[in-house]
């Protein structure tokens, strides 16, 4: 068995198309979506990163605004500037590049952020509101995890779902999404103390690495013909980017499988923007059917 590609890009790719048509839709309104990010410091990655959404957001017609900070910023100046943010009616949605400095604290920050504009959905009441089945935004990494599973055919009801990763990013998050109604799935979350992660991880239909080890799922700790997704993104000796999953052995046994690059990766901006987009027709969008 060679297991399927599930092709990230050219998923994000038609998915953007539609955004960017929503969008000019909206500006015949007076409306264009407005997506600010915070940076602090000089980490390269993060330049990367912040420089990516903001081309993305300017390929699908959006405003796209970037507020760089020194690495020396306070905590207060942090907060003031996302304060600023919250009161602009030009942004509709924020989001603060992680990782910070050490000195400040990103908890805090992520809580100032008006829930109206949390688009990377990481604000305690956007969390709260996922968990307890009313959801506001969707976090942008399982967001995307979702839209490539229907890709692939997967029918999550009563699907068995092991997510190897419990972060707040795409674990937590991803596992209170596939058990909404409508998306019915049985969910397991493993992690590094979890007692046999490879028959814990057999067992299901679907598997999801996003623990942020290298090559950690491996070909024996996946069922034939399941689906596995690779959210890992993790520096090779060589300098490429691998994922979680060894990818070759792997796809021998799965039935479809995600690639690092081109897999989750494209999805996650592209979910940034869907995001931005909702939350501008939200504030400032027209009036149904006007």
């Amino acid at each position: 068995m060679t297991a399927r590609i599930i092709d990230g890009k050219a998923l994000a790719a038609r998915v953007r198309d539609g955004i960017t048509s929503e969008v000019a839709a909206l500006a015949e309104h007076g409306v264009v979506p407005g997506l600010a990010a915070v940076i602090v410091g000089d980490d390269p990655a993060s330049k990367v990163y912040v420089g990516m959404k903001h081309r993305a957001s300017a390929a699908v017609g959006m405003y796209s605004r970037q507020a760089e900070l020194p690495a020396d910023t306070t905590q207060e100046d942090l907060e003031r500037v996302v304060a600023d943010l919250n009161t602009d009616d030009e942004i509709d949605g924020i989001l603060v590049q992680l990782p910070l400095p050490d000195h400040l604290d990103p908890q805090r920050v992520q809580e100032l952020i008006d829930p109206a504009k949390d688009v990377d959905a990481l604000n305690p009441y956007t969390a709260g509101r996922l968990a307890i089945g009313d959801p506001t935004f969707l976090s942008c990494t399982p967001y995307g995890v979702l839209l490539l599973l229907e890709e692939a055919g997967v029918d999550t009801t009563g699907a068995r779902v092991t997510i190897v990763g419990r972060s707040n990013l795409v674990g937590r998050p991803l596992a209170n999404m596939l058990t909404l109604k409508g998306r019915d799935a049985t969910v397991t979350i493993a992690h590094s103390r979890t007692t046999d992660l490879a028959a814990v991880c057999r067992e299901a239909d679907v598997v999801v690495a996003a623990a942020g080890r290298q090559g950690l799922v491996t070909a024996d700790m996946v069922a034939p013909g399941a689906t596995v997704i690779d959210v890992g993104t993790n520096r090779a000796e060589d300098g490429s980017l691998v994922g979680d999953v060894d990818f070759d052995a792997v796809s021998e046994v799965a039935g479809a499988i995600t690639p690092v690059p081109g897999g989750v990766g494209p999805m996650t901006v592209t979910m940034l923007l869907q995001n931005t987009l909702e939350a501008a027709r939200r504030r400032r969008g027209p009036a149904e059917g006007a």
